[in-house]
């Protein structure tokens, strides 16, 4: 009789796998962070072409797959949603191999928001449009958003100089937000820390912003002051907090951070801020990199804003007038001291002398004061070229990664190992190594957290009926490889990774498929008409 039993339950399951229906993939046997859960389950995930058609139990998935990923002891999570990166060379890279994004793709990122800090479309252009186009007939490794960029539009309008806009020029500007937002622009952004972005006033930002506003957007943001350099991070987190409030919009903080040590210690202060503006009513965010150096250009570090009103041509002019150079070193030297003295600056820009030293070590060298060393590299390079700064505590650092409106943001840029390594980084120093959070708040913090708050559709979740952007990663081998002193190298342990259910990555490899497409926002009915 047990013979016989055994061999109608043999022929019973040999019936039922028979019937299943027959998908393009399954991933089998993962442990499965879905990109909001607080604990992992361990199962399947099937993929129907660009969907996932199955997550749950193994024993419970009706789908057999022309291909099979083997995932156990792997982790399974959602592609990594990146909502501030400087990719621009990726996006116009002529070559294929350039255009798959590898150093996002690499990390398991698979969807990035670009146009930050108001810089705006790549070569500081007002083209959403364009933009988009160029996803789509050049191809991209992976999706990626756009902002309209509030320092395009401005210099468009006004170029670099330090005035408002009269009031024609001003309708302008409010013209091209509105543009950008039809033709897909997720929000405003700005980098009022950055001339001639920071020659606007508050009112000047919320009247432009209202344009982005009434066609669903977010307010993005590089403050006007992280650190003390004007009004102080404080009172630049209220301001952008009015900007959003007075335009009626969300409001993101971009890579926030108390930077510089006049400012150390200031994040239960800019916490409490942000709960208040929450506990009100208003939608905030943040993003943040899990690094202690910023990068940013030398110039742009150092420099007072003042110098370089209407241009570098005009800043130059201002070097040569001794008068106002010396003005400009008592400024530098002010501004150096709060980003914490000329060891705190490793100047990464390539092809020089001083690539990978110190301002300092340079200073030293060349038998001259930092500031001097400093003004003769801006003069030699656009920019001054990129630095690192060491400029944040850890202790805040810990602190906003902790809260429940903080999402990963890797400012990714040249020079800088954010750019290859942010999300292994967080995952292996503060989910792992200090456990300042958890394995799941690492991922969902890099997931659905970001899909939710700028309402991607059907993204940053591993459920049904979403797209299939997926990575999979031994968690003992997603590891950052990228140093300060090495920024270029590719972070290691994502063996798949799915780009809108395309094998973008497999067996830890590059595949050359290009399948990310842009993600375009919706403005509401009747909010792009050709009229305002």
């Amino acid at each position: 009789m047990g013979g016989t039993l055994s061999l109608v339950a043999m022929a019973l399951t040999s019936c039922a796998h028979a019937e299943r229906e027959t998908v393009d993939l399954v991933i089998r046997g993962g442990t499965i962070y879905d990109g909001s859960s607080a604990e992992p389950a361990v199962g399947d995930i099937a993929v129907s072409g660009e969907k996932i058609v199955y997550v749950g139990r193994s024993a419970d998935n009706p789908y057999e797959g022309e291909r099979i990923i083997e995932a156990q002891g792997m982790i399974v999570a959602p592609g990594f949603i990146d909502p501030h990166t400087h990719a621009d060379a990726f996006l116009t890279g002529e070559d294929r191999t350039t255009r798959l994004n590898l150093p996002w793709m690499m990390q398991g990122v698979t969807t990035i928001f670009t146009g930050v800090d108001g810089h705006g479309q790549p070569g500081g252009e007002v083209d959403v449009a364009g933009f988009f186009d160029n996803i789509e007939q050049q191809k991209f490794g992976i999706n990626a958003a756009a902002y309209v960029g509030f320092g395009a539009v401005r210099r468009a309008v006004i170029g670099d100089d330090d005035r408002a806009p009269t009031t024609s020029e001003l309708e302008t500007m409010k013209n091209l937000v509105a543009k950008g937002m039809c033709e897909g622009a997720l929000g405003l952004s700005t980098g009022l820390f950055y001339a001639p972005q920071s020659f606007s006033t508050t009112d000047e930002v919320i009247a432009v912003a209202k344009e982005a506003a009434r066609r669903g957007g977010v307010y993005d943001s590089h403050q006007r002051d992280e650190s003390s350099y004007s009004i102080g991070v404080v009172a630049s987190t209220q301001e952008a907090i009015e900007i959003g409030r007075t335009a009626g919009m969300p409001v993101h903080f971009a890579h926030f951070k108390a930077l510089g040590v006049d400012v150390h210690g200031k994040a239960p202060e800019l916490i409490a801020t942000i709960e208040k503006a929450r506990a009100e009513g208003l939608r905030v965010t943040a993003d943040q990199y899990p690094w202690e150096a910023s990068g940013s250009g030398l110039e742009a570090s150092l420099l007072p804003r003042w110098a370089v009103d209407g241009g570098r041509e005009a800043m130059l002019g201002r070097f040569d007038d001794p008068a106002t150079l010396e003005r400009i070193k008592i400024e530098m030297r002010e501004n150096l001291r709060r980003r914490g003295g000329p060891d705190s600056l490793l100047l990464t820009a390539t092809g020089h002398s001083w690539t990978a030293k110190r301002l300092g070590q340079v200073a030293e060298e060349w038998g001259v004061e930092a500031i001097e060393a400093a003004l003769r590299i801006i003069r030699e390079t656009d920019r001054g070229g990129s630095v690192v700064s060491f400029n944040m505590a850890q202790e805040d650092i810990k602190l906003l990664m902790q809260q429940s409106w903080v999402m990963t943001g890797s400012d990714g840029s040249h020079g800088h190992p954010r750019m290859y390594s942010t999300y292994p980084e967080k995952y292996a120093k503060y989910a792992l190594e200090e456990q300042t959070i958890s394995i799941a708040d690492f991922i969902n913090s890099s997931t659905g957290r970001v899909a939710d708050a700028f309402q991607l559709d059907a993204r940053g979740h591993l459920r049904k009926g979403y797209f299939a952007d997926i990575v999979v990663f031994n968690p003992d081998h997603y590891r950052p490889k990228a140093t300060y002193v090495d920024p270029t190298l590719f972070a290691s342990g994502v063996s798949t990774l799915l780009v809108n259910g395309a094998p973008a990555i497999e067996n830890g490899q590059p595949t050359g498929v290009a399948a990310g497409r842009g993600i375009k926002n919706v403005p509401p009915p009747g909010t792009c008409s050709d009229s305002r």
